[in-house]
């Protein structure tokens, strides 16, 4: 079969490119410049947010530094797996078990969480089997015409009843998703009640972390499948599966906990450490402009971002309700319901009151292509969610007020200072240089991160 290139322009030079400096650190320190009367200021206020620990306590690692790495001991990292995790997270060749044989092959991990936006989908919803096209950056993405309105074909719809979080930065994530209910480890300590036998939640039991529980369950949620025919068809995976496991299981089960534990190594490395934050960090202080630094000093300062958003990610493993809607509210939402437990975000998968309407703190950076923010999708912009914490006035009547985090309210920030927050966060948060993270063609072959007729055209990979 015809190898297929990937879908961003010139990446193939880009990668020669790269490769030439492979062995550098890709968060090697830069040279201090002066300090300003700003930076100065900013890092007394980062000195301030994080106990003492200074600048280091932000700083994302190298994607290759394995050692330091936050990991699962279950799964320590190494070149060998995240190799194959990679493929694997963009190989449309194992979507083998749609419902409709239509979309076969046609949809992988990356079609939800692609690296031209950000890791995340790019549209409100992101869509796995039946959907169709791809666009420039993820915003293309639509139902496929043959599941559009027929009852029997729409039941098949893979569609997202919540905004599918970011991959990137996930090292810094014990328990996966908005109600943080993969992971048999950390704050699920105690959880094994809601581990419901027949849900993705049982895969909890296996004992793993949660991005190595959720990139195991997504298989089965998703439709993906490798089984050892598919490795013996594609050699090149049989190899790569020795190489990451020193065996290739016969079982579709081990094979597939196999697949998800070399994928959660890959997306571990999915690390923003490029972003002109991250360099400002490691003493490259002329990075950042003017603006962009107000707009620091806000977020660990005036604004009191850096409470929740703290740590190399700018995340937390908290849960806090804000008041934002839900998908079913949009007069574009497909498939979601007000009934779907996860519009009760942690209270959905724990069942205790004090939990209901509460998602987990976000990381922050590449949010400027994602297309759309909040759990419920409800915001376009960065800037709009600044100016929604701004206002500290909930817009989801269905939240009650004592359950609203104590942190929402009001910030008093004025237009300028809005300005350099957002400033701060589309640009200084980041990483323009995410496209090192994709292959630039896969062992099967296909197209990706889509393959349906008209993605196969809009990532120019078509015959």
């Amino acid at each position: 079969m015809k190898k297929r290139t990937y879908y961003y322009p010139l990446l193939a030079l880009l990668g020669a490119m790269l490769s030439l400096t492979s062995c550098k650190k890709d968060t090697e320190d830069e040279p201090p410049f002066s300090t300003s009367n700003l930076d100065a200021e900013l890092l007394e206020l980062i000195e301030a947010a994080s106990d003492g620990a200074g600048p280091h306590y932000f700083r994302l690692p190298a994607s290759n530094a394995y050692s330091d790495i936050p990991q699962d001991p279950n799964n320590p990292l190494s070149a060998s797996k995240v190799e194959l995790g990679k493929f694997l997270f963009h190989e449309t060749g194992i979507g083998k078990n749609p419902r409709m044989f239509t979309s076969e092959g046609q949809f992988s991990c990356a079609s939800c969480h692609h690296a031209a936006a950000g890791f995340q989908a790019g549209i409100a919803q992101g869509i796995g089997e039946g959907g169709f096209g791809f666009g420039l950056a993820g915003e293309g993405r639509t139902v496929h015409p043959e599941y559009f309105n027929n009852p029997i074909w729409s039941d098949s719809l893979d569609v997202q009843p919540i905004r599918s979080p970011s991959a990137l930065n996930v090292a810094f994530q014990t328990n996966m998703l908005w109600n943080g209910q993969f992971g048999a480890t950390h704050v699920n300590e105690g959880t094994s009640h809601a581990w419901t036998a027949g849900t993705p939640k049982e895969f909890n039991n296996l004992g793993f972390h949660g991005v190595e529980t959720q990139a195991i369950a997504g298989q089965v949620v998703h439709r993906q499948m490798v089984d050892h025919d598919f490795c013996v068809e594609y050699a090149d995976y049989m190899d790569l599966f020795q190489n990451a496991f020193g065996d290739v299981p016969q079982s579709i089960e081990e094979l597939r906990i196999h697949s998800g534990l070399a994928i959660a190594a890959y997306e571990r490395t999915l690390l923003a450490n490029q972003a002109p934050f991250q360099k400002w960090l490691a003493g490259s202080r002329s990075l950042m402009s003017d603006s962009e630094k107000r707009g620091a000093m806000l977020f660990f300062g005036k604004a009191e971002c850096s409470s929740c958003h703290t740590g190399p990610a700018l995340n937390s493993m908290e849960f806090h309700a804000y008041g934002m809607n839900d998908i079913y509210t949009s007069p574009m939402a497909i498939m979601a319901s007000e009934s779907d437990e996860e519009n009760l975000g942690r209270g959905g998968f724990t069942g205790n009151q004090e939990d209901m309407y509460k998602f987990k703190v976000p990381q922050l950076y590449n949010l400027r292509e994602a297309g759309f923010l909040g759990h419920g999708s409800s915001f376009k912009s960065i800037r709009e969610v600044v100016e929604y914490k701004n206002a500290g006035i909930p817009e989801n009547p269905m939240v009650p007020a004592g359950q609203l985090a104590a942190e929402f309210t009001p910030l008093l920030l004025t237009p300028d200072e809005v300005d350099d927050l957002v400033n701060f966060l589309e640009n200084a948060l980041n990483d323009p240089h995410l496209d090192r993270y994709v292959p630039s063609e896969l062992p099967t072959g296909m197209c990706f991160p889509n393959a349906d007729t008209q993605s196969m055209i809009d990532h120019g990979c078509a015959e």
